[in-house]
Order: structure tokens, then C-alpha cells, then sequence
């Protein structure tokens, strides 16, 4: 066989046989303190890694070259390389971080610690913490918008949304929702917010320009009790046509339209269903089952569960990295 022939058959044959990630889903194992990670073009989990103690809320930077975990029995936040998938850092967090959220320049990561009723904001190239905010009791979900103006905080007990100036680290408003409130998402042009009310089974869509309530959400899933209706994680499609709201324990995603509001199905996936997170093309939704263990995947065009994925035990946060 010719060099050049023989070079071009082998480089044929590498290429069949090396793996090739369309794109890579993390998800946070709380009782197993593992993250599984998934290839988002086969839908299987191709490696499991060890982290800290119940990690729950889990996030990308900017630069999709770190992952940042909430490992919340250890009272710390850490810092997944994602080249070598080793954690190489800690962040200092308050006890009990749940979840956090990135600002757009990267660097201030603010944390919700529900333990200390406080969201503490670092920088993440230095360590150095920049404020430590009073918020209401348990705070959970956090949140920064696209334009980098607020950052807002649930706080569970106190049931409010407490909207925080990113410039002065100040509380400028605080608005009061359903009981519960657990997750906050902005549209990407930063004028509306969504924040779920997991006991009061609402979902508050706030105007952020003003600042108020401009509609309240409900759902009704058919041949579940009503208390089941929980809802926790929203994900929202960038072309502002859909909202997908995680409903708990009802075991049920709700597909809404993010214009009109109305509610347009229940689609049945894994028990507990908790956070959501769309793949880089949007093609598919992934969402975490606390309860069954596993992660639901739903064609976005069909509104179909087409796969669940087994993965480790209470499966919380899920994040894909668009640039695998």
C-alpha cells in the first residue's frame, strides 16, 4: 500500500473510532456527590466525577472553561477545569450555598446561602469577598440579568424576589410572590423576569423596568392532585416563543407560551422533576428527576419525551456547555 493511501486509511479510521461530543451536559448528583456528564448527540452518560458533599446548584463561566459547583454540605464553592475535569479551586461561600449566578463580566458570583440568610458576592479571579447582603430567610435562588444591572434572590420563608443593585450591592426593591419562591430567569433582553412559586404553585412574571407583577401563573395537571403542582426550575427558549416550568413532584414539565402565557401542555417525565436546561442548538431540553434518578430528554420542536437517562442518585442542577 502507498504512504499516502495508507496515512489517509488510517486517519479514516481514527476518525471512526474517536469518540465525538456534539455537546456535553453536567449534571449534580446531591446523595451520590458525583456530577454525570452527558453526550448530548447519543444521550448517553460518558463519565462520572467525584465533588464535593451534596452538590446541588452548578453553573459555566462565561468562557465555558470552568464549571462552578455548589457543594452544599461542604460549605464551599468549587471550580471544575473542565480540560481536565479536576476540581483545581474553592471559593469562599457562607454556609449552605444552594445556588448562585454569574455576572456577565465574569467575575462576581453572587451565592445564596440559606443557612445565613445572606447572598454573598465574590470575585472569582481573586477570592476576595465583595459583599455580604441581608436577605430574607432561607434564600434560595439567585439570579443576574443578561445586561448586568440586578441580581435577584429568592428568599423561601419570606417568600419574596429582593432585587439587588449590582453597581452598589444594595436591596433597591423587594416584591412579594407565592410561597416558596425557588428560581428567577430573565428573557435575554433583560425586561422580564419569571420566578417560581414552588408551595404556591404560581409562577410571577415581573416587568423589570418597573419593577411590578404584570401577570401570575397557574397550572392545573390533569389527574394530579393539586398540591403536587410544584413549580421549581423555568427554562426559556431564546427565540421568546416557549417557557418550560418544572412542576416537582407532579412529575410533570408545563409548556408555555412565553407570549401569551397559556399554558400549552404538561409533558410527563422522571419523579421529582427539578432544574432545565436546553442544548446549544435548543433542539433538546434536559431536565433533572430528583426521585427516579434520571434526566428527561424532550425534543423542543415535537414537545415530546423521546429518552431518560439514568444517572446518579437525586439528580438537582443540569448546565450544558455550547461550546463542546
Amino acid at each position: 500500500m502507498k504512504p499516502f493511501l495508507k496515512t489517509t486509511l488510517m486517519a479514516s479510521l481514527i476518525g471512526l473510532s474517536a469518540p465525538a461530543f456534539a455537546g456535553l451536559a453536567y449534571v449534580s448528583n446531591e446523595k451520590d456527590n458525583t456530577l454525570s456528564v452527558i453526550d448530548t448527540e447519543t444521550h448517553e452518560v460518558v463519565e462520572t466525577i467525584e465533588v464535593g458533599k451534596r452538590p446541588r446548584g452548578i453553573l459555566l463561566s462565561k468562557d465555558y472553561t470552568r464549571l462552578y459547583i455548589c457543594a452544599s454540605d461542604d460549605d464551599t464553592v468549587q471550580v471544575l477545569d473542565l480540560a481536565t475535569r479536576k476540581i483545581v479551586d474553592t471559593l469562599p461561600s457562607g454556609e449552605d450555598p444552594e445556588q448562585f449566578a454569574l455576572h456577565p463580566n465574569n467575575k462576581h458570583l453572587y451565592i445564596a446561602n440559606e443557612d445565613d440568610a445572606i447572598v454573598t458576592v465574590v470575585d472569582v479571579t481573586n477570592k476576595d469577598v465583595l459583599a455580604q447582603i441581608d436577605v430574607g430567610i432561607e434564600p434560595e435562588g439567585m439570579a443576574v440579568s443578561p445586561n448586568g444591572k440586578w441580581a435577584v434572590n429568592t428568599s423561601e420563608t419570606t417568600s419574596m424576589l429582593h432585587w439587588i443593585n449590582t453597581e452598589t450591592f444594595k436591596i433597591e426593591k423587594n416584591i412579594v410572590v407565592g410561597q416558596r419562591p425557588r428560581h428567577v430567569e430573565f428573557t435575554n433582553d433583560s425586561r422580564i423576569a419569571w420566578a417560581s412559586a414552588e408551595i404556591g404553585g404560581t409562577v410571577h412574571i415581573i416587568d423589570v423596568d418597573s419593577l411590578e407583577q404584570i401577570h401570575e401563573m397557574s397550572f392545573k395537571v390533569p389527574g394530579v392532585n393539586q398540591d403536587r403542582v410544584q413549580p421549581v426550575g423555568i427554562e426559556l427558549t431564546s427565540d421568546g416563543k416557549y417557557a418550560f416550568v418544572a412542576l416537582g413532584p407532579s412529575n410533570h414539565v408545563a409548556v408555555v407560551d412565553a407570549r401569551t402565557y397559556e399554558v400549552l401542555d404538561y409533558l410527563l417525565v422522571g419523579a421529582r422533576v427539578w432544574q432545565l436546561d436546553l442544548d446549544k442548538d435548543e433542539k433538546y431540553l434536559y431536565t433533572t428527576n430528583g426521585v427516579s434518578g434520571d434526566v428527561s430528554v424532550i425534543d423542543v420542536e415535537d414537545l415530546k419525551v423521546i429518552k431518560s437517562i439514568k444517572v446518579g442518585r437525586y439528580p438537582w442542577g443540569v448546565v450544558i456547555d455550547p461550546s463542546s
